[in-house]
C-alpha cells in the first residue's frame, strides 16, 4: 500500500495540464512546478515530500528484510535513497524556471541564484541514481529468485525503457546547459517518471499478490512460521515450540 501510494502521489505532476501552469511540458523540468514562484508550488512541493516519505517508509523494512540477498537488498537501499532525496528535494526547490524564463537561466548562470539550485540539483541527482538503481536491481531480484512474477515479467521491458528514458533527459539536459537547445528534456523526464511510477505500481502488485500467495521472497513464509508458533500448544515447561521444533521465544530467524 506505502509502494502503491507514494507511486500515485509522485505522479501529481500530470495535473500540470487541467492547472494550465504554463510550463512547457516538453521542454521544462518537472521539478520547475514546484518553483517557489510558480502558482502551483506549494502543491507540488508537498505531493513530492510526501511521495518521498512514502517510498522510504515501504523500503526501510524490506531493506532489513533482504539481509543477505544482494540484488535485493541493494533494490531496497536504492529505493529507499530515492525516497530520500525525494522528500529532501521538495524542501529544496528552485526559486524560479529557467527553461521558461531567460532572466532565471541567466542569473543561473552567473551564479546569482539561491543556494538551493545547487542543493536542489544534488538531491534530484541522487533520487535519479536511486530511482534507476532499484527499477534494475529489484527486476533482476524477481527474475533471479522466482519472486513477484508480475515483475519478473513486466520489469526488464520497463527497466530497459526507464534507461532509454533516463538517457534522454540526461542528453536534453546537457544540450540546454550548453545552450544547445532543449531537445526534449521536458518530454523525455516525463517519460522516465511515468514509467517509474508504473514500474512501482507492478512491484506493490507483485508483492500484495506473493503476500496472499507465498512468493514474496520470505515475507509470507516468515508470516505464516510465526502464526503457526503463535497458535501452537504450550510444550514442557510452558515454553512454545517454535517452527523448527525446538523451544523458542520467536520465530527461528528471518528468512532471506
Amino acid at each position: 500500500m506505502l509502494l502503491a501510494l507514494g507511486a500515485l502521489t509522485y505522479s501529481v505532476w500530470l495535473l500540470e495540464g487541467p492547472l494550465a501552469t504554463g510550463l512547457d511540458p516538453v521542454q521544462s523540468y518537472v521539478s520547475e512546478l514546484a518553483a517557489t514562484d510558480q502558482p502551483f508550488g506549494a502543491l507540488f512541493r508537498a505531493t513530492d515530500l510526501l511521495a518521498g516519505l512514502l517510498l522510504l517508509a515501504a523500503a526501510l523494512p524490506l531493506l532489513l528484510a533482504a539481509r543477505r540477498r544482494f540484488w535485493a537488498a541493494g533494490g531496497w537501499a536504492a529505493l529507499a535513497l530515492f525516497g530520500a532525496a525525494t522528500a529532501a528535494d521538495s524542501r529544496l526547490p528552485l526559486s524560479c524556471a529557467p527553461t521558461v524564463d531567460a532572466l532565471c537561466a541567466a542569473r543561473e548562470d552567473a551564479g546569482l541564484v539561491p543556494f538551493g539550485h545547487t542543493a536542489h540539483a544534488v538531491s534530484s541527482g541522487l533520487a535519479t541514481t536511486g530511482a534507476v538503481t532499484a527499477v534494475v536491481a529489484l527486476t533482476v531480484a524477481a527474475r533471479r529468485h522466482g519472486w513477484w512474477p508480475p515483475l519478473a515479467r513486466t520489469g526488464p521491458l520497463l527497466a530497459v525503457l526507464e534507461l532509454a528514458a533516463t538517457a534522454w533527459t540526461l542528453v536534453g539536459v546537457a544540450a540546454f546547459e550548453a545552450e544547445r537547445g532543449h531537445w526534449g528534456l521536458g518530454a523525455g523526464q516525463r517519460a522516465q517518471l511515468l514509467l517509474l511510477a508504473v514500474w512501482l505500481l507492478v512491484l506493490a502488485w507483485s508483492l500484495w499478490r506473493g503476500h496472499r500467495g507465498g512468493s514474496d521472497g520470505g515475507g509470507a513464509r516468515r508470516l505464516r512460521a510465526g502464526r503457526r508458533w503463535a497458535e501452537a500448544p504450550a510444550g514442557s515447561g510452558g515454553q512454545s515450540a517454535g517452527p523448527s521444533g525446538g523451544r523458542s521465544g520467536g520465530p527461528s530467524g528471518r528468512d532471506r
